[in-house]
């Protein structure tokens, strides 16, 4: 393990990541809401540890290896998780105590959008917009990590599409370069952002507003300026482009550099992941309209604005709100929650187990059962036309299985803190998913839980993040091995 090298990674990302505690310096000065010490004490602070742990190590040149790339990925999401909380923890409003402080930064950065705080449309303009850009730097960090990163390490979505699996990018890159990489989903991801900007301030949404949603919309996040989310406009037309966005920002960033650079949108619909994602999506809309109308929860048209609108914001882990599906009739409230389990592409901001692994999931599935009817035959596993593996389709099996035990796990540590079963269920659900919202005392915030609980809910947001394997290896005896 080179440490002086990962040190020195760190110590550069410290510094980095400090700058980000300006921007809400300059807001709190627009706004005049006296909150602008809270972010320079925090942007001191983290300078100062960044520098100390860089300067050291500052002439250390060494080859990176695969090890030390996962040590870095974790302590990235990590050490920003604890260092972002350091302006809410000092803050006197909304005046969080530590671990509220570091729930709410891991959060933001992690673009769950649980939160614990009350009270948000009260809460200063400089909190409220370091809550969206969190979320904002976050989903970027994710892209570069599931598109850039995580191949290397032989983890994430992106792998799957390595010489394997059909579609029109079987590369663990994009571009030649890494660094020509995170350069061409910096540009999408910022451009996706100012045309959702711009869309919701034309739609009537204040600028402030807007910027604030636009951060969290493209970033699949789901925080929000507002208690009640994007209910709080009560616009059709707003509820409108905030889907549209949520669509595009969910489905794989590599089409949408596809997308730029072909001059063409044809193999969006080519691609059987973003496929298969818009028909299952379009299919679970149909079935919630329909119980919303037939149980007369409201109106056709209401039903159909509310309905969309829901199954797309728990779908894709969004986590926004324009109702409270968890009063839902019927099979409605489990039904998205469930959906959530799914996610977003691979290669999206989105969390979930990713579209295309549950794609492979089910292949395998007809397979067996193909088998059983034919057992001498051979029945490659394919997505589109192209046959996927038998090592891919291992892969896919071990982390369903693994996430799967993460789950229970999680699910008995909460329910050993004294929180009823489809609280602990669906918390453990829209952490571990980077969903957000959940059933039970968790469909609102999750502020009354137990600190033992956000605890475990804070692993559990990294765990989902990370993918579960690249945390879960750093705690395998073999790994420390030389």
């Amino acid at each position: 393990m080179h440490w002086k090298v990962i040190l020195r990674v760190l110590g550069i990302l410290l510094m980095v990541f400090s700058i980000s505690m300006l921007p809400p310096v300059v807001v709190s000065m627009f706004a005049g809401d006296g909150h602008a010490m809270p972010f320079i004490w925090g942007f001191i602070f983290t300078l100062l540890t960044g520098v100390l742990i860089w300067l050291p190590v500052a002439r250390v040149r060494e080859e990176l290896r695969t090890r030390d790339g996962f040590v870095i990925t974790v302590l990235f999401w990590l050490v920003l998780g604890l260092f972002g909380a350091i302006p809410l923890a000092i803050s006197l409003q909304p005046n969080l105590s530590v671990t509220d402080a570091i729930f709410e930064s891991m959060s933001g950065l992690t673009t769950t959008g649980a939160t614990v705080i009350t009270g948000i449309d009260i809460l200063p303009a400089s909190i409220l917009y370091y809550r969206q850009q969190l979320q904002w730097f976050g989903g970027m960090g994710i892209i570069v990590l599931a598109v850039a990163i995580l191949p290397m390490l032989g983890i994430g979505g992106m792998q799957l599409y390595r010489a394997e699996a059909p579609g029109p990018v079987k590369d663990s890159k994009l571009t030649p370069r890494i660094t020509e990489t995170a350069k061409a989903l910096w540009v999408i991801y910022l451009s996706l952002t100012v045309a959702c900007l711009l869309a919701y301030w034309a739609a009537g949404m204040s600028f402030f507003d807007a910027v604030g949603h636009a951060f969290s919309t493209v970033a699949i996040g789901g925080f929000s300026t507002h208690d009640a989310s994007i209910g709080y406009f009560d616009s059709g037309l707003i509820e409108a482009i905030c889907v549209f966005f949520m669509l595009v920002s969910t489905i794989n960033y590599s089409l949408h550099f596809l997308a730029y650079r072909q001059r063409s949108l044809k193999h969006y619909w080519l691609d059987p992941e973003c496929r298969f994602f818009l028909i299952t999506l379009g299919g679970i809309c149909l079935l919630t309209v329909s119980v919303l109308i037939y149980a007369k929860t409201y109106a056709p048209d209401e039903a159909l604005r509310r309905g969309v609108f829901e199954v797309v914001s728990i779908a894709t882990t969004t986590g926004f709100a324009t109702a409270d599906f968890a009063h839902w009739p019927s099979l409605l409230p489990f039904l998205l929650f469930v959906t959530a389990f799914m996610g977003g592409c691979a290669s999206s901001a989105a969390g979930g187990m990713k579209v295309i692994r549950i794609m492979i999931i089910l292949r395998q599935g007809l397979r067996e059962i193909y088998r059983l009817i034919h057992p001498s035959a051979v029945f490659p596993v394919k997505i589109g036309k192209r046959p996927i593996s038998d090592r891919v389709v291992e892969a896919v099996w071990g982390f369903f299985s693994v996430y799967l035990i993460v789950f229970v796990v999680l699910l008995l540590a909460l329910l050993a803190t004294g929180l009823d079963q489809v609280t602990a269920w669906s918390a453990v659900g829209a952490c571990l998913n980077n969903l957000g919202p959940g059933l039970g005392e968790v469909a609102a915030h999750f502020g009354t839980m137990p600190d033992a609980a956000k605890w475990i809910l804070c692993v559990a947001m990294l765990l989902g993040r990370l993918e579960v394997f690249t945390l879960l290896v750093l705690f395998t005896p073999m790994f420390w091995r030389h």
